[in-house]
């Protein structure tokens, strides 16, 4: 298979009863199920329980402990609420017996009604910037392991995922304005299932959210070891269509980091500038002790 669909594979979870949902994991950066697989994850087990005409419109989540890559998650969804123009809907994600992670979703039937948005914000052409595997190799050197850049690059491989400016394992030591951006797309065409990109962009939102927490204070991040962190509690608002497996603008900023947590914002849009997803993330971020 090619990393698209093994990535589609692991958000096709198995049903094992009307509500109950199973999926396993894959191996990440860090020796623990990543979050973005746990949410998306979670909104599939959702959004199976609800009409096609309802997409989500949002979602809340609570990361309650370390997930193990090695055994299963088991998806229970209550159903909560089904009325005339939302469905609401509570997932728990449980191992070894215990909760996970939990998430609450909300649905709606399409509504006209008023319209604004920001504007897009400047950014550079994806086509003229790096690839992963042409940008990562250059800091091998800076990764907290030997392994670590295969780690990174398998986890890319689904996703074309490329940095505006120079990523926090780029600049390590250099304190920047807590702001970045990315772009990102799927690394092939997708079905024409709008619950499939939503699900798809809830998985990538967590894979760089946290970086303008780290810009702020010149840390390199998970990857070069200067940071121990996990994601804390994530939030999305899902706007406008769109497609995953077209590119998208991934624009974050952090206002403010305290007490061992760091709070992002980022905003999603499309090429036509279309803003198509809100995200905020509350994230751990710890400096690691010196031993001894």
């Amino acid at each position: 298979m090619t990393p698209l669909e093994e990535l589609l594979a692991l958000l096709d979870l198995e049903r094992i009863e009307e509500d109950i949902f199973r999926g396993t994991s894959r191996d990440a950066v860090i020796p623990r199920v990543f979050g973005g697989q746990v949410a998306a994850q979670a909104l599939v087990a959702a959004g199976r329980t609800v009409p096609d005409d309802r997409p989500p419109h949002s979602l809340h989540a609570y990361f309650l402990r370390p997930g193990d890559p090695g055994r299963p998650i088991v998806y229970t969804v209550d159903r909560i609420r089904d009325g005339r123009s939302f469905t609401t809907r509570r997932v728990v994600a449980v191992q070894h017996g215990r909760p996970i992670f939990h998430l609450s979703a909300s649905f709606q039937v399409h509504e006209e009604g008023l319209e604004h948005q920001e504007p897009m914000p400047d950014a550079p052409d994806p086509l003229a910037l790096p690839t992963a595997a042409e940008l990562l190799p250059r800091y091998a050197d800076r990764f907290g392991g030997p392994d670590v850049l295969d780690k990174l690059l398998e986890a890319r491989a689904a996703v074309d995922l490329r940095y505006a400016d120079e990523p926090p394992f780029g600049s390590v030591g250099e304190v920047r304005e807590p702001r970045s951006q990315v772009w990102f797309r799927t690394n092939g065409k997708l079905a024409d299932d709008p619950l499939l990109h939503v699900c798809l962009a809830t998985y990538v939102s967590d894979m760089t959210l946290l970086d303008s927490v780290l810009l702020a204070h010149g840390r390199g991040g998970w990857a070069v070891g200067d940071v121990v962190g996990a994601s804390l509690d994530h939030a999305m608002w899902f706007h406008r269509p769109f497609r995953a497996d077209e590119w998208l603008l991934y624009d974050q900023e952090s206002p403010t980091s305290q007490g061992g947590r760091g709070l992002a914002r980022g905003r999603i849009f499309t090429v036509e500038g279309s803003l198509a997803v809100s995200v905020i993330q509350e994230g751990l971020v710890r400096v690691p002790h010196p031993r001894g």
